[in-house]
């Protein structure tokens, strides 16, 4: 389930258990109810899972300089296309080669899918003549936490979740 603050912008996945609490608590309210979701039961009640809910009182969220980059966030970032030929990505590739002194950071590393990263191997872009299809960005905005922590997004989260999320 989505967790938004109470300005709806977009904090974390929660384990269907953490949003129940929160719930009954009183402390958030359900946004977007699944008609056909799960239903949780107890003794004394029933409640419908939501799959976005959001809090009643603001939370503070600290400030980061960079969203961290994970192998989640770099497919979202690449739309799990290759950067060399635009088939489906299924691996990281590192434009320069770490055995060349690249770094594994946003500005190095791009989704590949496995026969372009094989025949790339430890070779630089301009030996083997490739361009990349897109420029290599670190992504931001508050949206890219969630989404370098979450590997399969809710397609009922994108409408919450902002630009670039899709």
């Amino acid at each position: 389930m989505l967790l938004l603050n109470a300005t709806y912008e977009p904090l974390t996945a929660l384990s269907a258990r953490r949003a129940i609490v929160l719930l009954i608590c009183d402390k958030a309210d359900a946004v977007h109810h699944n008609a056909e979701g799960p239903v949780v039961h107890s003794a004394g009640a029933s409640i419908a899972l939501p799959s976005v809910i959001r809090l009643r009182n603001y939370v503070r969220v600290p400030y980061r300089a960079r969203v961290p980059m994970t192998r989640a966030a770099l497919m979202h970032r690449d739309r799990y296309r290759c950067a060399y030929c635009g088939g489906k990505a299924e691996t990281i590739d590192h434009v320069i080669p770490r055995s060349r002194g690249g770094a594994h950071s946003w500005e190095n590393c791009v989704a590949s899918c496995a026969p372009c990263n094989h025949r790339k191997a430890d070779k630089m872009l301009s030996e083997l003549g490739w361009t990349l299809r897109h420029p290599m960005v670190a992504p931001k905005g508050p949206h890219w936490r969630l989404l370098s922590t979450t590997a399969d997004l809710d397609p009922v989260w994108l409408q919450y979740l902002g630009e670039g999320a899709a």
